[in-house]
């Protein structure tokens, strides 16, 4: 292929197998025909531009994950025999795991709310097929606009073909008064006034240090140094928890573009997606503060967690 036919042929496989679009969609955004198009995906398979690889099916462990679900009273709790130690593969594994739950329990009917985090990146890239739902964005973005929370709800709806709501807002402003304006405008509002409706959720958690947070990272250190973090055992959707699930932080919460702990309780599904053994003291905090009521970990998470389980808080 020359450049330009080149061009063409990697555009059209990336809106056939990545963003989902329909041939007869493709064809009329090229203007040619639906076998035109159909001509051109085969080249880029005989030339290797699309490479289609068949995964294996995660491996859960059935009887660790009822163990789980049993302790801490949860409604799915997904086990993962991860392959490798490293983190890289944790989340890919922890995020197939969580994009096949979301694939097989999400409804058309449903509202599925999404914070951000690298395994939820892996999460989105490992789904295949969503129903067709709407798509919330629960938090504001952290770094640069287009990636993160924005970028995941874009690959969500690209799959579920549903309407999103992204909040083209960073997670932390400067003042309380920042945060009140920001609320009341209309694109924001668009996404923060559908949290009430939540019907499910994934969110990523994160331990309270620089490399487990992104939401740490995103706090200037005037700020941080407000902070008690010897108290602070976990982060989900910004808000903070300590030991027993307790949100904390309050000051910190009022400069935030987020979904709040009180709307986090009251979705019915909020599957927490995280795992290793850094993130344990973080996910049992989660999961004692209610506020997440479903989980996909590992087995060595898992087994520790085992270890003093406490029922969720009423």
């Amino acid at each position: 292929m020359g450049p330009a036919e080149l061009q063409r042929a990697t555009t059209v496989a990336r809106r056939y197998f990545l963003e989902g679009k329909a041939k007869t969609e493709i064809a009329d955004e090229f203007g040619i025909s639906r076998y035109k198009v159909a001509r051109i995906l085969d080249e880029c398979r005989e030339q290797g531009i699309v490479r289609i690889e068949i995964g294996v099916p995660t491996a859960v462990d059935s009887e660790l994950s009822e163990r789980l679900r049993r302790a801490f009273g949860l409604r799915h709790a997904l086990v993962v025999r991860t392959t490798a130690p490293d983190v890289v593969t944790l989340r890919r594994e922890l995020g197939t795991a969580a994009a096949e739950l979301l694939t097989e329990i999400v409804t058309e009917d449903d509202v599925l709310g999404v914070s951000w985090g690298r395994t939820l990146d892996t999460m989105a890239g490992a789904l295949t097929g969503l129903a067709a739902c709407s798509i919330v964005q629960m938090t504001g973005v952290t770094g640069a606009v287009g990636a993160n929370s924005i970028d995941l709800v874009r690959q969500l709806a690209a799959v579920s073909h549903g309407p999103a709501y992204p909040i083209y807002a960073p997670l932390v402003v400067s003042d309380a008064g920042t945060a009140q304006a920001l609320y009341q405008q209309p694109g924001i509002a668009a996404a923060t006034s559908r949290f009430a409706s939540i019907t499910k959720a994934a969110v990523a958690v994160g331990s309270w240090d620089r490399d487990g947070s992104q939401f740490h990272q995103a706090l200037p250190p005037a700020t941080l140094a407000t902070l008690s973090t010897g108290d602070i055992a976990a982060e989900v959707c910004s808000v903070l928890l300590t030991e027993d699930g307790t949100p904390t932080g309050e000051d910190i919460s009022r400069q935030t573009i987020s979904i709040r702990a009180d709307q986090l309780r009251r979705i019915p599904d909020v599957i927490a997606v995280a795992g290793g053994e850094s993130k344990v003291r973080a996910i049992r905090s989660v999961l004692r503060g209610g506020l997440a009521n479903s989980v996909i970990t590992d087995v060595g998470a898992a087994r520790l967690l085992l270890e003093s389980p406490t029922p969720p808080q009423g």
